[in-house]
């Protein structure tokens, strides 16, 4: 009985099964194939190659972009600005050219204020008796041979395309704008409005004068400059070196300015009441008679 029991008490067996396959089971080794030496100094040497072809691109990039923007001193009006000034309607006033005497910083300076004329570039050198020229002076420098030294325009016609002097004067219907830029945007626009354009030394940009010039001695000295929206034609009584000149017309208030070649020269200006006055040397010089190559930049009334 007892025995019974105890038999009653054991816990049940489990099964166990067993599953045999006929086949061992493989484990397979994939081995990759070997990249020969020569291949991998080619891989490294083109990445080499790849990374001084994306420096030197950001190189040229940057210089690209140092040339037509960091040149040395600030500047007040972008090409764009200038153009959008050019679009802009006339503005009516008086025609006339005021004179004021002034002297700062020991440089004694005529500043021939213009008002209500038009500006362009001509190749006659005009007559007292022409009464629609109320002014007018050199622009543009050439050599003997009569290359143009610095881009110039005349009548929407380019006589000449050089960028390494950096002011210029646009003109195109009836207005007039100066500036500092290397690009060539507005001289673009004034082509395309039949109008004039020309390039100078830059004497006051932004308020500021150029940490070097290329002119040296003492002599007359000319420049137009601006001041608020009016523009000036400006010449020195006495022999300065350009830069006292400089210094003194940007002392007087003149944000932006560029040079105006022929020193001495004679020309003129017309009073209100029509009577022509002489600047500069009465003599005309041998260099500039019976010759068509000088460009004149002449302010007339505007119709």
């Amino acid at each position: 009985m007892d025995d019974i029991h105890d038999m009653n008490r054991q816990e049940p067996e489990i099964p166990e099964f067993t599953i045999e396959h006929d086949d061992e089971s493989r484990e397979e080794t994939y081995n990759a194939p070997k990249v020969p030496k020569w291949k991998r100094w080619l891989y490294g040497l083109s990445m080499l190659l790849g990374l001084l072809a994306l420096m030197f691109l950001a190189l040229f990039a940057y210089k690209r972009w140092a040339y037509y923007h960091h040149i040395g001193v600030p500047i007040t009006t972008s090409p764009q600005e200038n153009i959008d000034k050019l679009k802009q309607p006339i503005r009516e006033e008086t025609a006339e050219v005021v004179l004021t005497h002034d002297s700062i910083l020991g440089v004694a300076l005529d500043l021939y204020a213009i008002h209500g004329l038009r500006a362009s570039i001509e190749f006659e050198e005009p007559d007292t008796t022409d009464h629609s020229v109320f002014l007018y002076c050199r622009s543009a420098d050439h050599t003997p041979d009569g290359k143009y030294l610095g881009s110039l325009v005349a009548e929407g016609k380019e006589l000449q395309s050089d960028r390494t002097r950096l002011g210029y004067m646009a003109m195109a219907d009836g207005r007039m704008v100066i500036g500092i830029s290397r690009s060539e945007k507005v001289k673009g626009y004034v082509m395309e409005r039949g109008g004039s354009f020309f390039r100078q030394f830059i004497l006051v940009s932004g308020g500021v004068i150029p940490p070097r010039f290329y002119l040296h001695g003492k002599v007359e000295r000319r420049a137009i400059g601006r001041m608020g929206n009016t523009l000036y034609y400006i010449a020195t009584r006495h022999k300065e070196t350009l830069w006292d000149f400089a210094d003194a017309i940007r002392e007087y208030g003149f944000i932006d300015a560029i040079y105006i070649t022929g020193g001495n020269n004679h020309h003129f200006y017309r009073t209100l009441d029509g009577t022509p006055h002489d600047i500069g040397n009465v003599k005309v010089d041998t260099l500039r008679k019976n010759t068509d190559i000088i460009p004149w930049l002449i302010f007339r009334r505007n119709p």
